[in-house]
């Protein structure tokens, strides 16, 4: 498998997440295993975005995410439901964009470097089966733009796996 990531240097937002879902989808094609596709989903963000957290956090019971595949600094290994940005977004079934982590109230504070956050609930059928964490170590990082692409991937994904 050859597939590179590596953004252009000339592209814009836009025209990166497009390529990225291009290349993701041939990257997940046929794929079943839950852990492996997003051990691969996070090294592929990181590699095309280069953010500075990524990784998913999994609904293992009905009151708590657990940590899942990720790349970054260490991370907390359980969420509440209606906790923080992951489990708010756990909650309120959807994606949210938080410019400022430290002005969003209950902000689990994993790393102290983290500035701002995107989360995107993976669904499927209705089900919410974990969420995306995306955090960026400079304020105000994500925009409706990366809602628009990461959401795209996740459902992707969701349907690649739970299908």
């Amino acid at each position: 498998m050859n597939i590179d990531f590596k953004p252009s240097a000339e592209s814009d937002k836009s025209e990166r997440y497009r390529l990225f879902l291009q290349h993701y989808a041939a990257l997940i094609e046929g794929e079943r295993d839950e852990i492996s596709v997003m051990a691969n989903t996070v090294a592929a963000l990181k590699e095309a975005f280069g953010f500075f957290w990524v990784g998913f956090y999994l609904v293992k019971s009905e009151q708590e995410l657990t940590l899942g595949p990720f790349q970054g600094s260490i991370a907390c290994y359980r969420i509440r439901k209606g906790r923080g940005v992951c489990g708010t977004a756990w909650e309120k079934a959807c994606p949210l964009i938080v410019p400022d982590v430290d002005l969003f109230p209950g902000h689990i504070a994993c790393s102290s470097e983290s500035r701002s956050e995107i989360v995107i609930p993976i669904i499927y059928n209705k089900v919410i089966k974990g969420v995306l964490d995306i955090d960026s170590d400079k304020a105000d990082s994500f925009d409706e733009t990366d809602r628009k692409g990461l959401e795209e991937m996740v459902n992707l994904m969701a349907a690649t796996l739970y299908r």
